[in-house]
């Protein structure tokens, strides 16, 4: 993405704000649900809003320009506050990605009526400013499906097992940071997360994404 900045700086400013308004929109969700299920903790740290300015941590916004991974400011909330904590949580967790496959279904959709109804303009500055935001949540919403702590995946696998194995699962989470090193750090020119998640995204960018490279409108 750093690239774009001196090759496309227009390319780049798109792909920033993109990407704002994809990790507010999925750190707003996590607080949304834990606020709906009981949890105040998320609206009095004031996070219950679409504003990048509480959701982004700058540090994680570096990393993920330069290095192709990052992260958001996590939202916080307390279990003892859940009426049923590890359901709960597990639900709170999965509003994130969901909230970002959900935008980027919205704007797949929009961007398939304006080729439907043939708005050529309108497809030129759909296509520009809604490409970089489908990827981004497509992006963002498979990568925290992991199953890897901090990853939303993680709480989410521990919400369907029994209370006896999420013990267990819960045990691993201390591990979480070697697991995902250990996936992101490039051997032989490619990482494991790459091999590990590059078939799905593209399957999803083929879903979701009306063009080609080859022939322009699918």
């Amino acid at each position: 993405m750093i690239s774009y900045l001196f090759s496309n700086p227009l390319l780049f400013a798109v792909y920033i704000i993109s990407l704002l308004i994809a990790i507010s929109i999925h750190e707003f969700s996590h607080a949304y649900v834990a606020d709906y299920l009981g949890d105040p903790t998320p609206r009095l740290q004031g996070r219950l809003k679409l504003d990048p300015r509480v959701h982004i941590d700058w540090t994680g916004m570096v990393f993920l320009l330069f290095f192709g991974f990052g992260w958001g400011k996590p939202v916080e909330f307390d279990p003892y506050n859940l009426k049923d904590p590890r359901r709960d949580a597990a639900l709170i967790s999965l509003a994130g990605p969901s909230s970002n496959f959900l935008l980027a279904i919205l704007l797949s959709i929009i961007l398939r009526l304006l080729i439907f109804f043939q708005l050529k303009f309108l497809i030129t500055i759909g296509a520009f400013l809604f490409l970089p935001l489908i990827q981004l949540n497509i992006i963002l919403g498979i990568f925290n499906l992991l199953p890897i702590h901090p990853l939303d995946g993680f709480k989410i696998v521990s919400g369907v097992l029994s209370e006896e194995k999420a013990r267990d699962w819960y045990s691993l989470q201390r591990y979480g940071i070697f697991f995902l090193l250990l996936l992101i750090i490039p051997f032989g020119g490619s990482s494991m997360l790459e091999t590990i998640l590059g078939p799905v995204i593209n399957f999803f960018y083929k879903i979701l994404i009306p063009f080609s490279s080859s022939s322009g409108i699918i």
